[in-house]
């Protein structure tokens, strides 16, 4: 199954559109985002797009301060893009967070993570990136199993309005450093490739 959109009003404005994403009964296991101002609903993903998040995850936790987080399911909201996004991985002070509801202001985030599936890629490249840049998330670090070239990793930082500026790209078996407040080498060696 590939994702499905839901087509809203389009003079439906944000709180409308975060009230209908809360309140509808969605299929049990799947991601829903609003994306661009387009709810969309995913399947669950494979096990090897889980395993890549696990594996980024544990190396994260070696190099996060006690009072941030990492999470997987924690939504982001950016209501100047009409977007509510659900990283793979949002890593982001605890305390700020304890307190959201359903979602959190994507601001808080200081990095997110998207591993690639199939049926919506080019989300996780074009749209979500520039939500990511408008809300000035400081780095976000995509892992595109499905690049046309091969899979590949892509680290994005510097945000200026809706563009980042790439810091590192590698294909899958190449290390890709985080800077700093991480100072954290991910070895994509360790990933599963399809």
């Amino acid at each position: 199954m590939g994702a499905l959109t839901v087509s809203q009003d389009p003079d439906q404005n944000w709180d409308d559109l975060v009230r209908f994403w809360e309140e509808m009964e969605w299929p049990e296991g799947s991601k829903v985002e609003i994306i661009e101002g387009i709810i969309t609903v995913s399947p669950a993903p494979a096990s090897r797009h889980n395993v890549i998040a696990a594996r980024i995850q544990r190396r994260l936790y070696s190099a996060i301060p006690e009072d941030w987080e990492i999470f997987q399911t924690l939504a982001s909201a950016m209501p100047s893009r009409l977007g509510m996004l659900i990283p793979d991985l949002l890593v982001a002070p605890v305390e700020e967070c304890a307190e959201a509801e359903s979602h959190i202001p994507a601001a808080l985030a200081e990095l997110v993570v998207e591993v690639t599936s199939k049926s919506n890629a080019q989300h996780d490249r074009v749209s979500k990136p520039a939500a990511y840049a408008t809300a000035g998330i400081p780095l976000y670090l995509l892992v595109d199993r499905w690049a046309p070239g091969g899979p590949t990793a892509t680290l994005f930082g510097e945000p200026k309005g809706d563009v980042y500026r790439v810091l590192s790209a590698v294909k899958f078996g190449d290390p890709i450093k985080l800077p700093d407040p991480f100072g954290l080498t991910i070895d994509t060696g360790e990933f599963p490739v399809d």
